[in-house]
C-alpha cells in the first residue's frame, strides 16, 4: 500500500521560511512526476508547484513563483518544497501528490493518483 509521509509543516512568521518534505512508501516513482497542492479554509485545494520525473523542469502557480522551490531526490524517493518569504495568505493545509501518468509533465488536481496526509503551515503576521 503507497502512503505519502510529508514533514516540515509548522508555524512561522511573515518573511520567514519552512522545508516541507514528502517520501513515498510501498514503492519508487521515479517516472512519475511529484507535486504540491494547498488548501485554505473555505477554499478549493489547488495546485502550488511540482516536478517532472527527471527534475528537469519545474511549475509554479503564479501565487508562489519566485519564492517557493521544488526538487527532488530520486535516490532517497523524496520531493521538498522550500518556502521562502512566507506571507499569511499562504496559510493552508500542504498536500503532497503523485501524477498517474508516467513520464508526464505538469498535472492539475485531476490527474493526482496517490495524495499525503496534509500538513499544515501557518503564517503569522
Amino acid at each position: 500500500q503507497v502512503q505519502l509521509v510529508e514533514s516540515g509543516g509548522g508555524l512561522v512568521q511573515a518573511g520567514g521560511s519552512l522545508r516541507l518534505s514528502c517520501a513515498p512508501s510501498g514503492r519508487t516513482f521515479g517516472s512519475r512526476a511529484m507535486g504540491w497542492f494547498r488548501q485554505a479554509p473555505g477554499k478549493e485545494r489547488e495546485f502550488v508547484a511540482c516536478i517532472t520525473w527527471s527534475g528537469d523542469s519545474t511549475y509554479y502557480a503564479d501565487s508562489v513563483k519566485g519564492r517557493f522551490t521544488i526538487s527532488r531526490d530520486k535516490l532517497k524517493n523524496t520531493v521538498y518544497l522550500q518556502m521562502s518569504s512566507l506571507k499569511p495568505e499562504d496559510t493552508a493545509v500542504y498536500y503532497c501528490a503523485i501524477d498517474r501518468a508516467d513520464y508526464g509533465l505538469r498535472f492539475d488536481y485531476s490527474r493526482v493518483q496517490y495524495w499525503g496526509q496534509g500538513t499544515q503551515v501557518t503564517v503569522s503576521s
